[in-house]
C-alpha cells in the first residue's frame, strides 16, 4: 500500500519534537519483511532517501523526512509469541508498547524497560534504546533485546541473536547469511558510564546486536524483535511526596537512590525502588487542574514505587515514611496508593506532564527546547544546582521533571517570543556543556534525531561523529536510510 496524497503524507511528518518543514513524496506501508526488502532494493538502486516512521511519539524529529519516501511500520503490529517458559516475547516492530505490556501482564510477565510513551512502537523504543520510569531498577531497552530481524539498506534480510557475534578492534567483521562479509570500524570514543542513547554503541568486545539498538533507523529497518521478560511485581507501593523546598526533594531522592542500590548487598535496608521521579513547582502547577488536591505551597515532589508483599508492606511503608520525615516532608504531604486503581491514577499523573507541555507548545506555536541529560552518581547535585541558578537568571518559563533516580531529569524551556527562543537555545547549550563536563550524556533515552547534532558533537567531538558516519557508509553505502538522524547528511560526503 502506498499513499501519495499530500494530506495523507503530512500526518507522517509530525512528532513530539514540533520540527517543521518535513516533506516526502510518498508513504509506503509494507506488510511483511519480504515486501519491505523488495521496496528497499528498489530505493537503494535509485539512491532514494527512506525515513522510517514509528508511532510519532519521538521528541527529536527522527521520523520526519526531508525528501524521498517514508516507510510506516504500522502493519508490523502482531504479537507473535509470549512465552512463560522462555520468559520472552516476539513482536513485530509496529506493536504498541501498551499492547505489549497488556499481553505480558496476561501471563503474569513484565516488560521491564517500561517506556513512558504508551503509543510508541516497540521498534521505535529499540531504535532509540528507550527507557522509562522503572529503568531505575530494570535498566533500558538494550538489556532485554535478545534477537532482531532487520532489512539492510540494500534489501538483504538480516537476523542477529545476542551472543552470536562479537566485534573487537582486532576482528570487527561479521558475515551475512548470503556469505557477504562486512567489516565495521568500531569507533574509538568512550561512552559515558550512565544510561545512554546518544549515537552508535561502540566498545571493544561489543555484541553486534548492540550496534543496531539505538541506531535511529540509520543502519537498518527493524521488523521483528525478541525481548526478555521478567516476573511481574506481585504488588507495587506507589507514593507521591511533596516538599516545600526543592533541596529537600533532591536530598530525599539521593538517599533513596543510595539505599536502593545498597539493597543488593546482604546489609541492605529493604528499600528497593522501581522508580524515583522528580517534579518541580511548575510541573505541580500543570498537575493541579487535573487533581486539585495537589497541596499548595509545595515546590517539588518525588514519586517513587517499590515492589511489596502482604508480609512486608507495612514494614517498608514505615521505612519510607521515616525517610520522608528525615528530609523535611510529612505524612500529611504524602500520597500512598492503597490499591491498583490508585496506583494507576498516580501513573496517569506522571504521564500527563509531557502531554500537557506538548499541548502548550502546539497552542503557542513556538518550539519547545528540552534536554535529555544524565550525569553520573555523585554529580547530580552539581547539575541540578546549575539548572536552578540558570533558570533564575534567564526568566523563561520552564518545567523540570523526570528520572531523578538515574540522575536524569528533563528540562523543558517554553519561550513565548523570538527573543526568549534565542535565549533558550543558548541556555540549553550551556546545560549540554555542563552535563558533558560532568561525565554525562546529552541523550539518556530519546536519541539524537535531527535536533541534537550539535549536542552529540560536544560529547564525542567531530572525530567521533565522523567515526559513526564511517559505520553508516559500510552498512548503507548509498546513504538512503534515516538521513539527518544522529548526524547531518552533509557529513557523509566527507567520509
Amino acid at each position: 500500500m502506498i499513499k501519495k496524497d499530500p494530506n495523507a503524507v503530512k500526518s507522517y511528518l509530525e512528532d513530539s519534537s514540533n520540527l517543521k518543514g518535513g516533506h516526502a513524496e510518498e508513504v509506503v506501508f509494507p506488510s511483511s519483511t519480504e515486501e519491505l526488502s523488495d521496496f528497499l532494493k528498489e530505493a537503494n538502486s535509485e539512491k532514494r532517501p527512506v525515513t522510517i516512521s514509528g508511532g510519532g511519539t519521538g521528541t527529536t524529529g527522527s521520523r520526519i523526512a526531508f525528501g524521498g519516501a517514508v516507510v510506516s511500520m504500522e502493519r508490523f503490529n502482531r504479537i507473535l509469541d509470549v512465552s512463560d517458559e522462555e520468559m520472552s516475547c516476539a513482536v513485530g516492530s509496529g506493536v504498541l508498547v501498551d499492547d505489549l505490556k497488556r499481553a505480558c501482564e496476561a501471563k503474569e510477565l513484565f516488560y521491564a524497560s517500561h517506556p513512558t510513551e504508551r503509543t510508541a512502537f516497540v521498534g521505535g523504543t529499540v531504535a532509540t534504546n528507550a527507557s522509562g520510569a522503572r529503568s531505575f531498577k530494570y535498566g533500558s531497552t538494550r538489556r532485554y533485546v535478545r534477537r532482531l530481524k532487520m532489512v539492510l539498506a540494500d534489501g538483504e534480510i538480516f537476523e542477529i541473536r545476542r551472543g552470536q557475534t562479537v566485534l573487537t578492534h582486532s576482528n570487527p567483521k561479521f558475515r551475512l547469511a548470503g556469505g557477504r562479509e562486512i567489516c565495521v570500524p568500531i569507533p574509538a570514543y568512550k561512552m559515558p558510564a550512565v544510561k545512554n542513547s546518544a549515537g552508535y554503541f561502540a566498545k571493544d568486545g561489543m555484541d553486534l546486536i548492540d550496534l543496531f539498538i539505538g541506531q535511529e533507523g540509520t543502519l537498518s529497518v527493524i521488523t521483528e524483535i525478541e525481548l526478555g521478560l521478567v516476573r511481574g511485581p506481585s504488588r507495587i507501593l506507589g507514593s507521591f511526596v511533596f516538599f516545600e523546598r526543592e533541596p529537600d526533594a533532591w536530598g530525599f531522592a539521593e538517599e533513596a537512590r543510595r539505599l536502593s542500590k545498597d539493597m543488593r548487598t546482604p546489609a541492605g535496608s529493604g528499600l528497593d525502588a522501581l522508580s524515583i521521579e522528580y517534579f518541580d513547582a511548575n510541573a505541580l502547577n500543570i498537575l493541579r487542574p487535573l487533581n486539585p488536591n495537589v497541596p499548595r505551597g509545595m515546590n517539588a515532589a518525588i514519586f517513587f514505587e517499590q515492589e511489596v508483599s502482604r508480609d512486608n508492606e507495612d514494614m517498608l511503608l514505615e521505612k519510607w515514611l521515616a525517610l520522608i520525615v528525615k528530609h523535611r516532608s510529612s505524612p500529611e504531604n504524602t500520597w500512598v496508593a492503597m490499591n491498583e486503581k490508585e496506583a494507576g491514577l498516580f501513573t496517569d499523573l506522571r504521564h500527563h506532564i509531557p502531554e500537557a507541555i506538548n499541548d502548550m507548545v502546539r497552542q503557542r506555536g513556538f518550539q519547545k527546547l528540552s534536554t535529555d541529560i544524565a550525569v553520573p552518581d555523585g554529580k547530580f547535585s552539581d547539575m541540578i544546582a546549575f539548572y536552578t541558578r540558570t533558570f533564575k537568571k534567564i526568566g523563561v518559563e520552564h518545567v523540570v521533571f523526570g528520572h531523578i533516580g538515574e540522575c536524569h531529569v528533563h528540562t523543558n524551556l517554553l519561550p513565548k517570543n523570538t527573543e526568549e527562543l534565542e535565549r533558550s537555545r543558548e541556555t540549553v547549550l550551556s546545560f549540554v556543556k555542563k552535563g558533558v563536563l560532568l561525565g554525562g550524556t546529552v541523550s539518556a533515552e530519546h536519541g539524537i534525531g535531527k535536533t541534537r547534532h550539535k549536542y552529540l558533537e560536544f560529547m564525542y567531538g567531530k572525530g567521533g561523529i565522523l567515526q559513526m558516519a564511517s559505520i553508516k557508509k559500510v552498512l548503507d553505502p548509498n546513504c538512503i536510510l534515516g538521513l539527518d538522524n544522529i548526524f547531518p547528511r552533509e557529513l557523509l560526503i566527507t567520509v
